[in-house]
Formats: structure tokens, sequence, C-alpha cells
């Protein structure tokens, strides 16, 4: 198939146009920036990694004029939306709305390009953080102003795609981690071992869900490729380890000391304060076998990912 991505360059996005391209799919890669022109070391690296699996085409943005004459003259098959508006989403001063609108610019006319150029599919990227997610606890509220952007782009994606009678599948990410993440909290623990010190959790009690990023890059690819060109409406929460993330951060120093050879030991903390949902987690159990994942690879290749730096 023939596939416009967005947001290729962030975690994520790196490794699902890789794990499409690797599936015999074309790929088109929209691209605000050229990888020098990325000030982070991360994500031009990630950048980098692109050029060989796919097709990038820098400057143009979803919904701008563009964006939309990449659609009528692209002969795509489908539309892979994986770009989203995160700046600032740590805040609590998040603009929630303004970034939904960001995410969903000029949505009826994208459509209208990507039917004019021969398709009717759609690929949305949610998340487990959006109001009404997954399995939890406290009602499955948003988990912030960002979480609330992401369902409002989700909301707004739905009635416009059935509105204009296209397929539309929902792809929601857990928490990923492995090669080329940003410094978040695997990283964190990665960082510190090979430094010779001991990590804390500070949250042991959350339960949360943590993927091996290329387990989910394949479910993605699977999903991708599976979603019908009639009207539709689909959607896959793909499940990794979902458990306290006391449990995750053993798990992982338990996977990682006889790869780094160190002892990989961690502080688990008293955890008093909740100001979190205590439990947010995806529910679809995807099968590594059918998708040709293999756990012990996945290990391997993150250990050795830090230990070249």
């Amino acid at each position: 198939m023939k596939i416009l991505l967005t947001g290729a360059s962030s975690f994520t996005g790196y490794w699902f146009v890789r794990e499409l391209a690797a599936a015999g799919h074309e790929v088109t890669a929209v691209l605000r920036k050229r990888p020098e022109d990325y000030p982070d070391e991360v994500r031009r690296r990630r950048a980098e990694g692109l050029l060989d699996v796919c097709k990038p085409v820098y400057g143009a943005s979803f919904g701008d004029d563009a964006f939309l004459a990449l659609l009528r003259e692209g002969g795509f098959n489908v539309l892979c939306h994986h770009g989203a508006d995160v700046t600032n989403y740590r805040s609590p001063d998040f603009d929630a709305v303004g970034a939904a609108a960001n995410n969903a610019k000029n949505l009826p006319a994208v459509i209208e390009a990507l039917r004019s150029g021969g398709s009717r599919r759609i690929v949305l990227t949610g998340s487990a953080f959006e109001g009404g997610e997954g399995a939890g606890s406290q009602g499955l509220p948003d988990f912030s102003p960002y979480g609330f952007s992401k369902r409002l782009t989700s909301e707004t994606f739905r009635y416009y795609a059935g509105r204009d009678g296209l397929s539309l599948g929902k792809f929601v990410i857990p928490n990923p981690f492995g090669p080329y993440e940003e410094p978040r909290y695997t990283a964190y623990l990665m960082k510190n071992w090979l430094e010779g010190k001991t990590p804390s959790c500070s949250n042991p009690v959350y339960v949360r869900d943590n993927i091996h990023v290329s387990l989910l890059a394949k479910a993605y690819a699977a999903f991708v490729a599976g979603l019908p060109d009639l009207p539709n409406y689909a959607q896959l929460n793909p499940m990794g380890y979902a458990e306290s993330q006391g449990a995750f951060t053993l798990r992982l120093a338990q996977e990682m000391r006889p790869r780094l050879n160190l002892p990989c030991e961690v502080e688990l903390k008293k955890q008093t304060a909740f100001p979190e949902p205590r439990v947010r987690i995806n529910t679809d159990v995807v099968d590594a076998d059918i998708l040709g994942w293999d756990e012990s690879a996945a290990w391997d290749a993150m250990a050795d990912y830090y230990l070249k730096g």
C-alpha cells in the first residue's frame, strides 16, 4: 500500500515508519524539518534513520495547502495521522482546544482531498490517557489537558469520517519504551544503571501499561494493513506489561542485569500522593507470535542501544 504518515520524527512515529516499510508498504513521511534542523540529538537521529526506508516530504503540515496538494496527487491508500500538537504538553496550562484544532486543521478539506486521491481510509493515533480509553480507575478521566486534546481530536475525526463515509481506525498507545525514546522513565533508569547509580521509582503503586515500542510498531502495521476500505470504525488498544510501576521497574532491572552485566539496583519509594488515576491500562492482548515479535530480542536491542550510547 501507499501510506502517508504524519509525526514520523516522533519516538513511536520512527518505529511505525520502519515497521510499515519492513512490511512492504511504500511510506511517505511528512516532516516539519530536515534532520539537521532538529535541535535535539535523539530526534535528529530518528529523522536521519527514516531516510532509507521512506520518502520524506518537508515543510507540509496537516491541513495546510501543501498537505492537501500532496493528498490529491499522491494516490495514497491510507492516511496515517500520527502527528499531534504537543507543545508544552506537560503543562497544566496546555491549550487543549487549540491543540485539537491544530490536530484536525481543515479536516473536511483533508477528507475531500483524500477521497479525490482515491482513498477512504484514515488511521488516527490515540492515547491511553484520553478520557474514556482503556480500563482503570476513577471513571477513566482525561489525565491532563493534553489527554483532553487527544479526546477532542478523536471525536472530531470520528464525526467527520462517519459523516463522509470513510473507514476510520483508531490505534491507542499506552506507555511505549525502547531505543530512540525521549529521556523519560526507562531512559532515566538505563542512564543511572550505566553510570553505576541507583535510581528510584517515585510512583511504584500506579498501575500503568508499558509496551516495547517494537511490539507496538508491529501491532500498528498489522492494524493499518487490516483496515477495510468500506465505511467503518475500528479500534485497537494494544496491551503490553499491565502492572504496577514498581513491578515494571523490577522487571526491567531483571532483564537488564545479565545484558548490561551490572547490578541494576533500584529504590522503590513509598508513594503517598496520587494526583493521577491509580490505574490506566489498555485492554487488547496482541499475539506476538502471529506478529513475528521476539521478546528476548527486544530486550537485547534495548540494552545494545544504551550500551552504544
